[in-house]
């Protein structure tokens, strides 16, 4: 013979309730199912508060997805590289330049950055003097220098004279 485990009697149940600020989409429709529940056969629910109230919870629904999906969009933009180092357009930046054919260390350059764009999710910034770098190979950034010979920044990197 099959036994009834008591922890599922209804008297060992919990009866406190944890109240809740938040009326979501789920409760909204649970208070609505219980009210179709309990009317009364004879005098049934009016069709057009049931009509009111159906458009009510697909509007609340509507709104919950809607900022959901603005939640979503946020926190992507928050994670592109254009947005992370869009601050740096109008910058000038210093970088170690290399020969594109031996790879051989060049001098330090320096240009102000005139866009970021995005390449396979790394931030690429577009300099003035032509040039395309990777953000992570930054070695100092600046303010541009409007003084100076030829308007640059003189940079002195450790190792390199």
């Amino acid at each position: 013979m099959t036994t009834i485990d008591p922890s599922l009697y209804l008297s060992n149940q919990s009866t406190t309730r944890t109240p809740s600020n938040n009326l979501g989409k789920d409760e909204f429709l649970k208070i609505l199912m219980t009210q179709l529940q309990n009317q009364d056969p004879l005098s049934p629910m009016d069709d057009k508060a049931f009509i009111s109230q159906m458009a009510t919870f697909s509007q609340l629904e509507q709104t919950m997805n809607m900022a959901e999906s603005i939640d979503t969009l946020v926190q992507s933009q928050l994670m592109s590289p254009v947005i992370q180092y869009s601050h740096m357009i109008g910058k000038e930046i210093s970088y170690q330049a290399y020969d594109q054919e031996t790879g051989e260390k060049l001098d330090v350059e320096s240009s102000s950055v005139v866009a970021v764009s995005q390449k396979e999710g790394w931030a690429i910034l577009e300099l003035e003097n032509g040039e395309q770098i990777y953000a992570d190979a930054i070695l100092k950034i600046g303010t541009p220098n409007s003084g100076g010979e030829n308007g640059e920044a003189e940079v002195s990197v450790k190792g390199s004279e």
